[in-house]
């Protein structure tokens, strides 16, 4: 069945698309009163983020759109410290989308919602004349456990670790662009165990921050900036798999800058770099994390290469950014 604008008028047919796909998906003692506000009960400060998402294609090997927003979502709440509690989804639809995708899209949700611990408690549809896509919008509110992590946190002497291996989102997704068969997995997940190993350990981080869009790049250089320090790492101790390196050699793409949605840094001081490196691997999405680099007085990004030389890991324009989500 395929959607069309007058699921979008508020009468019978929104509410059978919110009854037949979002109720039952998302279904909540919140949500399902159907008031214009969730009221929500949160102890002590919170943090707050929104984003939104569009993806071409919908559906990729590890996930979908939805997976995409709860995850991305979620993760940029665990990044301050907070536990992710409540999440709104909005949807902008097109019509000549098929209701059954919307279903699918929906059950995605649903399932990194409950992985992740969060309840979606308010949300929204629309449609509009199109050709059968979607776009999510999602806002999430979570309790902060962990203080003074922040981007400007960084500190001459800590040690930065990176979660897993790097570029598999953004291999997945121009694979399939480009229809080239391969075994490469989206890493979209969503990195509240991760986090929560970390502060349950009694690490004193410093610095988070989830590596999507520009890659490890951008946000070490993020970090770099905001903190006014020198991030040194090690291309010897960056994680890439074998499958991500022969695709980068057939397109020559550096990993480097390339997209990912279930990889993360955490800047601890180097006297607990061990001990956090173990809380990480021993996370659902943290086995192959490895300890990449230092903090250094200076500024900028460089890389001691293999060769035991010194790349400088510049920020990249606009337009040799990849577009991927």
């Amino acid at each position: 069945m395929k959607i069309d604008i007058s699921y979008g008028s508020g009468g019978k047919q929104t509410g059978d698309l919110i009854n037949r796909v979002f109720l039952k998906h998302f279904h909540n003692k919140t949500l399902n009163r159907l008031e214009d506000s969730a009221v929500v009960s949160l102890e002590g400060k919170i943090a707050y983020t929104t984003d939104s998402f569009v993806v071409t294609p919908l559906f990729f090997k590890g996930g979908n759109i939805g997976k995409l927003a709860v995850c991305g979502t979620v993760n940029d709440l665990s990044m301050m410290g907070a536990v992710p509690r409540y999440l709104t989804a909005g949807f902008i639809i097109e019509e000549g989308m098929e209701l059954e995708t919307i279903d699918e899209i929906a059950h995605s949700m649903a399932l990194s919602a409950k992985e992740a611990g969060v309840k979606i408690v308010a949300g929204d549809t629309k449609v509009v004349e199109g050709n059968g896509g979607v776009y999510i919008n999602t806002s999430g509110i979570g309790e902060v456990k962990k203080r003074g992590i922040s981007i400007s946190g960084c500190k001459p002497g800590d040690a930065v670790i990176l979660s897993g291996n790097l570029g598999e989102h953004h291999a997945a997704i121009l694979s399939h662009r480009m229809g080239i068969e391969n075994q490469i997995p989206s890493d979209c997940a969503p990195l509240t165990s991760i986090v929560q190993n970390l502060l349950d350990s009694k690490i004193r981080v410093h610095c988070m921050r989830d590596v999507t869009r520009g890659g490890l790049a951008t946000v070490l250089n993020e970090a770099a900036d905001q903190s006014s320090c020198r991030i040194e790492i090690w291309e010897e101790n960056l994680p890439v798999s074998q499958k991500v390196k022969g695709f980068c050699g057939i397109l020559g793409l550096d990993p480097l800058y390339m997209a990912n949605e279930g990889k993360m840094i955490a800047v601890v001081p180097g006297n607990q770099a061990q001990k956090a490196l173990k809380a990480v691997q021993n996370s659902k999405y943290g086995t192959n994390a490895r300890i990449i680099g230092t903090i250094m007085e200076g500024n900028g990004v460089m890389m001691k290469t293999r060769l035991k030389g010194l790349r400088s890991i510049d920020l990249l324009y606009g337009e040799g950014l990849p577009r991927i989500c």
